[in-house]
């Protein structure tokens, strides 16, 4: 495949980084807007669809050859994402919202630490942010996401266990 000069990106990875901004960026707003990835919502489809197509691709890239740990990730992220749309689309209850909810969440914290990974390894271009994976910058930003993620997801519970409460009315 033809590769981005300086970035060593190909075609099938510049569609994934497209898509995977994109399923982020849809991430972002659902959760800002409604406190979670809501898949009734447009910005929770766009998620869901772009980080099924992100998780997909992600199995055709490989900076080393062969299967490896990102190929884990995007396939957890792929289970996580279609047991969530599952949940939502079959109503199972005030009970599912909790797994549906958290699912979604722990994806999009997943999905964050190869993008972190990628982009902080690749940008700018020439002096990169980290010299590796095992660069104290990336680490300590994957610490404050995690912190990030823990306390969206007991806000989350909270959220939904006062919606439930009130549904139970």
């Amino acid at each position: 495949m033809k590769k981005i000069k300086n970035m060593g990106l190909s075609n099938l990875g510049i569609f994934h980084t497209a898509i995977g901004v994109i399923a982020l960026v849809a991430g972002i707003v659902s959760l800002v807007k409604n406190g979670k990835i809501d898949l009734s919502q447009l910005s929770g489809k766009i998620y869901f669809y772009g980080t099924v197509i992100t998780s997909v691709t992600a199995l055709g890239l490989s900076k080393n050859g062969g299967f490896n740990v990102g190929h884990i990730f995007s396939l957890f992220i792929l289970i996580l994402v279609v047991i969530a749309f599952v949940l939502a689309k079959r109503n199972s209850g005030n009970r599912a919202r909790y797994f549906e909810n958290f699912f979604l969440s722990f994806s999009f914290f997943l999905s964050l630490v190869p993008t972190v990974n990628e982009t902080f390894t690749r940008v700018p271009l020439g002096h990169p942010l980290a010299k590796s994976p095992a660069d104290p910058l990336i680490g300590k930003t994957l610490l404050v996401l995690f912190i990030l993620f823990i306390i969206g997801s007991v806000f989350q519970f909270t959220k939904q266990r006062k919606n439930n409460r009130m549904t139970q009315a």
